[in-house]
């Protein structure tokens, strides 16, 4: 029950209604009993946003498009490992001595690409091969450089994917040498393969052999044209949600310092997935 004393935390971005976070961080409140809610917002001023949220004591929020780079601008404190990508999909609300809040941001994707990974490879010392230039492929980029992976990227526009790869320090891959490609696996951090580009690929189906594990941060349908072109080709498959899980988890471990059991989180999103 929502009373005075419910914790508040929620979503800014625009759009935002098609969050799926809502589903999955009210089922954690819910599964270990702890008096919080959490709720979408559209936001369009970032800065009269954020105002908005000390004001009314907001305690952790997340933070999606097109905003997770715009946010740094107004935020007191920035993680270094944000910093170092250049991108904050989290917000916590520190209360401090004199009762004004701090407000510091974090990125969870990161962890998020990372743990997902890592149910089928370990991503230390494997070859991976990132699609996309954007902020998604710049976090999934860093977190595997992190782990100690070998990077490749490629991207449609090769400008600003060879302006990435520069700044990750990794390999950039025109697309008309990706036949020459084999790696350990691929991730696409691209939107082909959800609506309206649902019946798309990012990478020619043939090519898909030349992997182990194909990971797709898409979510939307959970089973992408890509994922079921790289099954029928004989890889392992990690669908969107499980970004959208760990990072989730990462994100509430952070605001309230309580581990929520992942499979809480993981029927929570299938569940409001499929009532869509």
């Amino acid at each position: 029950m929502i009373n005075g004393r419910t914790q508040l935390f929620g979503i800014i971005g625009s759009p935002v209604e098609h969050s799926l976070s809502p589903a999955m961080h009210n089922a954690a409140f819910a599964a270990l009993g702890m008096n919080g809610v959490y709720i979408p917002m559209r936001v369009i001023d970032l800065q009269d946003g954020l105002r908005g949220l000390r004001a009314l004591g907001f305690i952790g929020v997340s933070v999606t498009v097109p905003h997770k780079v715009a946010v740094m601008a107004f935020l007191d404190a920035i993680d270094p490992v944000a910093q170092k990508i250049g991108a904050v999909n989290t917000l916590y609300f520190q209360e401090q001595p004199d009762d004004t809040p701090l407000c510091k941001g974090y990125n969870t994707d990161w962890l998020g690409s990372n743990q997902a990974l890592a149910e089928e490879i370990d991503p230390q010392g494997r070859t991976v091969l990132i699609i996309g230039a954007g902020g998604a492929a710049r976090a999934v980029g860093f977190g595997l450089l992190e782990a100690g992976a070998r990077v490749l990227l490629t991207n449609r526009t090769e400008t600003k994917g060879r302006e990435l790869a520069d700044e990750l320090n990794c390999t950039f891959v025109p697309t008309a040498d990706l036949p020459m490609v084999q790696a350990d696996a691929l991730i696409n951090t691209t939107s082909v393969g959800m609506a309206p580009l649902d019946d798309a690929l990012p990478i020619r189906a043939e090519l898909l052999g030349n992997f182990s594990v194909v990971m797709d941060i898409v979510y939307a349908p959970l089973t992408t044209k890509l994922l079921q072109a790289a099954a029928a080709h004989g890889c392992r498959t990690i669908d969107g949600l499980k970004m959208l899980q760990y990072q989730g988890a990462a994100q509430f471990k952070l605001w309230t310092g309580a581990d929520v059991p992942g499979a809480v989180l993981r029927n929570a999103l299938l569940a409001e997935l499929n009532r869509r």
